[in-house]
């Protein structure tokens, strides 16, 4: 025989009143103790009765991880996928390393990523506030005397000097170092005695002493504890201050949270704060516990790694856009070979039946990969801006638009992974590194194919001004003067334009030839270069052109390149 005594879409609670060997059993009161078992449905979560909340409560102790961002994530997808709410919540009880600098650099990062919160602090309000742990101390409070009064909390005045008794005790046992309930079973007289004393006092747990508590995770499956590693745990402070697992209970129930997607380093805390639950008569939620972020060492992810914060990536020039389609794939993926996705897409399919429980290698190569082909999707003036204003802030360009900005960020975007990449692509094309490109091994077989008579033809040809005519004619023109450029040589195909790339543009590879010359050319005569940018007009190059000592090139001789032309 059962009676039902908490019930929601999320959970049941049933209490067998004679044990039953297929049921999980669980010793929880105070006199009369009754056996019971705890399950939790894991039907499908986009059909559970009534809103969808779910919520991500970072404590803003430093900046934001990108392991915390990719549970924002995984939060927000499933509750924008179900046409839930996404809350934010701040846990910031702890009062000794909690700043508001921290928790403003965490709303900054998530607002960046675009993950905007339907309830939280700030503007965004909410039924269910505040949204910050600090101002909520009186319903803590409030929650605590109730467990008080119904007897699953009680005093405890030990002492630190005897907890650590216990402990030792406990190890020479080989036993877990769980506290021995010794104010559990306390009367009334002797509680009222260390009260009228003044003895500072903690609130424990009355944990059942036998039994295992089972959950369903939407991710890991079922997931079992045994009672007997756990002992009656602490609930409040001696101060006053309420510790996590039961802010966390409080704040999830009270905010009718539906489903609690976090970190799988949060998994053990999920046995204390199932036992809050029943004992406040609150439903539970579903939980689903994600697998960590592991750095290539297959280690947990951390600052001895390298970058690990959300602000940092921004700092170094990465794509809120690029940053959320690779979080979204720590873990989770589609069922297709699809690695790209927008925000929206990662909305519409996104399910927590397909996170996988195993960890997940955060690969920088890779994330720097998946920036550069999202910055390559950019809508072509929204590209063009964002790389004008990079040039001009980096000193390159004078200006961050016009004619020479929109050509050089078409010609170049395909060089570029990372925004701050950009400076070095455009600061190579305006250098002219000629001689150290001659004198490389391989720019040796181009030296050796009669490359001085090849020079000279070039320098003829611009000194007479045709080469000149060609450019302003643009891509037409270019074609024309190269085609009979290369018919006077009797050269075509390689052995035409290598050597005329390397004698322009001083260097073996790069962009497109023809609208590197021609936008050389227009550089030359737009106005936009700063003058630190250390740029070699054509003419320039003309000149150094006119005085290599080929010679002494042929002769492996070193010659040292004027500072000017230094590529850097």
């Amino acid at each position: 025989m059962s009676s039902l005594v908490g019930s929601s879409p999320l959970i049941r609670i049933r209490v067998f009143h004679e044990a039953s060997p297929s049921c999980i059993h669980l010793r929880f009161s105070l006199s009369r103790r009754r056996r019971f078992s705890v399950s939790a449905s894991s039907s499908s979560p986009k059909k559970v009765d009534g809103e969808v909340r779910v919520r991500f409560a970072p404590s803003p102790t430093g900046n934001l991880h990108v392991g915390g961002a990719r549970t924002a994530l995984f939060n927000y997808l499933f509750a924008r996928g179900t046409g839930g709410k996404f809350v934010l919540r701040i846990e910031d009880t702890d009062l000794e390393r909690s700043t508001k600098e921290s928790e403003e650099a965490v709303l900054r990062d998530l607002t960046w990523l675009g993950l905007n919160w339907d309830e939280g602090p700030g503007t965004a309000g909410g039924a269910y506030g505040p949204y910050r742990q600090s101002e909520r101390n009186s319903l803590y409070k409030q929650y605590a005397e109730d467990l008080l009064k119904s007897g699953h909390v009680y005093r405890c005045f030990c002492s630190n000097e005897e907890l650590e008794k216990m402990k030792e005790i406990a190890k020479l046992k080989q036993l877990p170092p769980v506290y021995t309930g010794k104010w559990g079973t306390a009367t009334v007289a002797e509680v009222q005695e260390e009260l009228a004393k003044g003895t500072p006092h903690t609130y424990r747990f009355r944990v059942p002493k036998e039994g295992t508590l089972k959950i369903d995770d939407l991710i890991r499956g079922e997931v079992r504890w045994g009672l007997h590693t756990l002992g009656d745990f602490v609930i409040m402070r001696s101060n006053g201050q309420p510790v996590y697992n039961f802010c966390v209970t409080v704040d999830d129930a009270t905010m009718a949270i539906s489903h609690v997607i976090r970190a799988e380093e949060h998994l053990p805390n999920t046995l204390r704060q199932a036992l809050i639950y029943k004992a406040l008569g609150f439903p539970m939620p579903y939980f689903a516990h994600v697998s960590l972020i592991l750095a290539p060492d297959r280690s947990k992810l951390s600052k001895r790694h390298g970058a690990t914060s959300v602000g940092q990536f921004r700092e170094m020039g990465y794509l809120p856009q690029a940053m959320v389609n690779y979080l979204a794939l720590l873990g989770w993926g589609d069922g297709t070979e699809n690695e790209f996705f927008t925000l929206q897409q990662l909305v519409e399919k996104f399910s927590i039946e397909r996170v996988n429980k195993s960890g997940a290698i955060f690969d920088l190569t890779k994330l720097r990969w998946m920036n550069g082909q999202h910055l390559r999707v950019f809508p072509p003036e929204e590209l063009i801006k964002l790389l004008g204003e990079r040039w001009k802030l980096a000193g390159i360009l004078t200006e961050s638009e016009g004619t020479f900005v929109e050509e050089a960020a078409v010609l170049l975007k395909d060089g570029v992974d990372l925004v701050p990449d950009s400076d070095k692509a455009l600061s190579d094309l305006l250098s002219y590194p000629l001689l150290a490109t001659l004198g490389s091994s391989e720019g040796k077989p181009v030296l050796e194919d009669k490359l001085s008579e090849f020079a000279l033809s070039l320098i003829a040809a611009y000194e007479s001004g045709d080469l000149n005519v060609a450019l302003e004619e643009g891509h037409t023109g270019w074609k024309t003067w190269v085609k009979s450029f290369g018919k006077s040589l009797g050269r075509k195909g390689k052995s035409l334009f290598m050597p005329l790339r390397v004698l322009l543009t001083g260097k073996l590879h790069g962009p497109d030839m023809a609208s590197t010359v021609l936008l050389l050319h227009k550089a030359e005569k737009c106005g936009a270069i700063a003058p630190q940018a250390q740029f070699v007009t054509l003419e320039e190059r003309f000149k150094i052109l006119a005085e290599v000592d080929w010679e002494g090139l042929n002769r492996d001789q070193p010659q040292l390149e004027p500072a000017a032309v230094v590529s850097h």
